[in-house]
């Protein structure tokens, strides 16, 4: 898979978080539930400040690696973390370098297969922050996904 390794400055975002790990038979329920319920829930349309209409699907607290467990935030990014709303929180991307990958296609086949592809790679990482921004339009069959990947 072909990415760029790019410099990003740190990320205030806010949203909503699960813990899972990628063995966990109910990981896709999770992971779908936590994205229903931001949309469905009026979660996305709450959060004041928002820096652009894209959402992400950030990954965090890693336990060790790929096999370990992890925290999943629904979230967007905002300027400010004052006045949140009831029963969302906010996190900090770190600031540093990430190898970006960009997908197209349905957006949960195009983004399952994606990480099925990464785990095969032999990528530096970091386990630090990882995220996957979709970027504004709203056709889930035809989505744009920026997946950015903490190397070190």
């Amino acid at each position: 898979m072909k990415y760029e390794v790019v410099e990003i400055s740190e990320k205030k975002v806010v949203g909503i978080t699960a813990r899972t790990r990628n063995s966990d038979a109910d990981m896709p329920q999770i992971i779908g539930g936590l994205w229903q319920r931001f949309w469905t829930d009026g979660i996305y349309q709450s959060i004041s400040h928002k820096q652009n209409d894209c959402s992400i699907g950030l990954y965090s607290n890693y336990e060790n690696d790929v096999n370990g467990a992890y925290d999943i935030t629904v979230c967007c990014e905002v300027s400010e973390l004052d006045h949140l709303p009831s029963g969302v929180e906010a996190k900090i991307i770190s600031s540093g370098k990430y190898a970006k990958f960009v997908v197209h296609g349905h957006m949960q086949h195009a983004v399952g297969e994606f990480w099925t592809k990464l785990w095969g790679m032999n990528l530096d990482r970091r386990y630090g922050y990882d995220f996957e921004e979709y970027q504004s339009g709203g056709d889930m069959d035809n989505a744009e996904i920026h997946i950015y990947i903490a190397i070190n």
